[in-house]
């Protein structure tokens, strides 16, 4: 199998070889590829879009697992738990910032597993991570990229010739972006933040560079230095949305390449599109504001999934109920024609979409073709629809228990529904055609749909 990427920094879809299999100086039981994507700032439940991200480099993880072997793909996705936004929301909320950022986690932990995300190999915190910050930070500031200015440390843009080469941006434009932190003692407007004095009440730990009181990293350190520590100072593959990379992608690069004198940090990055919501940008003002969370209150995990992989990852995502209920259905039809079969073989159409900058579309495509052909009885159409759709992590249940789910949102009281419905057949023999519309109208208030056949009435959740 050839895996081809697109690059963000280089604008162009090539061939990946690992760096561990260039370099013929790593032990063939050593050789790893080295994955790193941004994790979430606990903070809040996420949404959608940050949803799709780890959907996005999950299948990527799965994809290189197939590809190397499970033991040969070093995954590390991080959790910010230092960050203005989480010390602002635990002051709102009137609890400590350490149980705001463990109950976000949990959260954010139960919504990616319920996608149908495995486990990074790592998933390191920021906070756990500040010596290597300030070991970063040190040697920026030995080495002239960074300097000590009213108790704060800041990279010194311009001593980085090439600075600005991921995102392609003007200096006008780079300008303006850096003017979110606007401040006198800044050397240049677009140098930016490593590490700041923390206020009353914020978390702080001891300053690097001789500066005396307590501080805390700015938000661009702790990436490069968690990467550094689980991965190396270059490695394979840094993923993330769109919108990361500037500055905090672009930051990441300068503090890295800097510190450790490499011509690039990762080999290879990789960024998924913006979404929308119903063709609109996705905002609380709106009200169209769309957590995991939320959404898991009514949509089973695995639909989720597989609405956000039907475009391709670096496109724009309209995100749709339309669109989530058509992926709920296509997952009944798997579920259901491959209940019965042992998983066959990976469908080579399958693989070779996915190999090509992980065209997910082209891939559920190929889906829906074994799809159709297990459903005229082809055995081994439905084991290769098993085996290739669980690669990119659905049908990880049983059909059983597929069929069993319920909306968590929706009380239902199965009993109740199953006596209605017998309650409501004994009326239709009768012909007390009244009492039975008036059941069918009580039911109809609960959530539940029926169907009348032949064989009998079945129900499910109205949608």
């Amino acid at each position: 199998m050839e895996l081809k990427l697109y690059d963000t920094l280089t604008r162009e879809k090539r061939p990946f070889a690992p760096l561990d299999w260039q370099d013929s100086s790593v032990p063939p039981e050593k050789k790893r590829v080295r994955l790193y994507a941004c994790g979430p700032t606990v903070y809040d439940y996420v949404h959608i879009g940050n949803g799709r991200m780890a959907v996005v480099f999950d299948v990527l993880f799965r994809l290189l697992r197939h590809a190397y072997g499970p033991d040969r793909v070093t995954y590390v996705r991080n959790v910010t738990d230092v960050d203005d936004k989480i010390n602002a929301r635990a002051a709102e909320r009137g609890i400590a910032i350490r149980d705001l950022t463990e109950e976000t986690y949990r959260a954010y932990r139960e919504d990616v597993t319920a996608l149908g995300c495995l486990p990074p190999t790592v998933e390191p915190r920021a906070t756990e991570h500040i010596d290597e910050m300030k070991m970063l930070i040190e040697r920026l500031v030995a080495s002239g990229h960074a300097y000590v200015a009213e108790e704060h440390v800041l990279f010194h843009v311009p001593s980085m010739p090439d600075y600005g080469k991921l995102s392609r941006r003007s200096l006008d434009e780079m300008i303006a972006g850096a003017r979110v932190d606007v401040a006198p003692y800044k050397r240049d407007p677009q140098d930016f933040v490593l590490w700041k004095p923390s206020k009353p009440g914020e978390p702080g730990w001891p300053s690097p560079a001789g500066i005396r009181p307590p501080g805390r990293p700015g938000w661009h350190i702790e990436c490069s230095a968690m990467s550094w520590k689980h991965l190396g100072e270059t490695f394979d593959i840094h993923g993330g949305g769109i919108d990361l990379v500037f500055p905090h992608h672009e930051n990441e690069i300068a503090q890295s390449r800097c510190a450790f004198h490499t011509p690039f940090m990762a080999q290879t990055w990789m960024h998924n599109g913006f979404l929308q919501v119903e063709g609109e940008k996705m905002s609380k003002s709106l009200g169209n504001f769309l957590t995991i969370h939320g959404l898991r209150a009514d949509w089973p995990g695995e639909a989720i999934r597989l609405a956000l992989l039907q475009t391709h990852y670096r496109q724009p995502m309209n995100w749709t109920e339309d669109g989530l209920r058509e992926a709920k259905h296509h997952l009944d039809a798997w579920y259901s024609l491959t209940a019965d079969v042992e998983p066959g073989l990976f469908c080579a159409d399958v693989l070779a979409a996915l190999a090509d900058d992980l065209n997910t579309p082209k891939a559920l495509a190929a889906l829906h073709e074994l799809r159709g052909e297990a459903a005229k009885g082809i055995k081994p159409a439905a084991a290769s629809l098993k085996a290739s759709a669980q690669v990119l992590g659905f049908l990880q249940g049983t059909a059983a228990q597929w069929s069993a789910w319920r909306p968590p949102s929706l009380a239902i009281d199965e009993a109740r529904v199953t006596n209605l419905i017998e309650a409501r057949n004994a009326a239709r023999k009768a012909k007390n055609f009244a009492e039975a519309d008036r059941i069918r109208g009580e039911l109809t208030g609960m959530g539940i749909e029926l169907k009348d056949s032949k064989d009998g009435t079945t129900w499910q959740v109205a949608r």
